[in-house]
């Protein structure tokens, strides 16, 4: 699934403002991948809109700090990019776009692939010096504060994922 999203995050660097190496950029897009993807199967989430969540959700942001309207952006980037595709079924897309559009509204009571989008991000706070409440995460599984001690240690360390180096910083840099 990984090298799936190659092309797209070649489309989004065309147009993303903002430093990829940065706290909102792909090493963040990449660890909210992987809390996604180890999230989805407990919760019965999609994982192909995890994925995709994880690359538009912050991928018209304007600036790193106080952003308002950067997820209804991304989400607007997603029709952009995968309008006319066979990507997602018309349900997987909406999922899609409501759960770029609203994961910055602290809301926690969602269909469950949404939910585990959102706590994919949250989980993800400790590399901005905020550690993710548990009352505030949506799903049981990121609840578990073994996964929130792994998610945020991995976080303040600006842990790379292997295919953050090896293939998206790459492919954001051809643009």
């Amino acid at each position: 699934m990984i090298k799936e999203l190659l092309p797209l995050l070649s489309a989004i660097a065309e147009q993303y403002q903002l430093s990829p190496e940065g706290p909102h950029g792909l090493a963040h897009w990449g660890r909210v991948l992987e809390n996604g993807l180890a999230l989805a199967e407990p919760a019965r989430a999609n994982p192909r809109v995890v994925a995709l969540f994880a690359i538009f959700h912050d991928a018209c942001r304007l600036n790193d700090q106080r952003d308002p309207g950067h997820g209804a952006r991304g989400a607007q980037l997603a029709v952009k990019l995968l309008s006319g595709t066979d990507w997602l079924s018309p349900r997987e897309f909406e999922l899609l776009l409501q759960a770029c559009r609203d994961h910055t509204a602290g809301l926690t009571d969602a269909e469950p692939t949404i939910q585990v989008c959102w706590d994919a991000d949250r989980l993800d706070l400790a590399r901005v010096g905020i550690q993710p409440d548990p009352v505030l995460l949506c799903t049981s599984a990121a609840q578990d504060p073994d996964l929130i001690r792994w998610a945020s240690q991995r976080a303040r360390t600006n842990y790379h994922p292997d295919f953050v180096r090896g293939e998206w910083l790459p492919a954001f840099r051809i643009c």
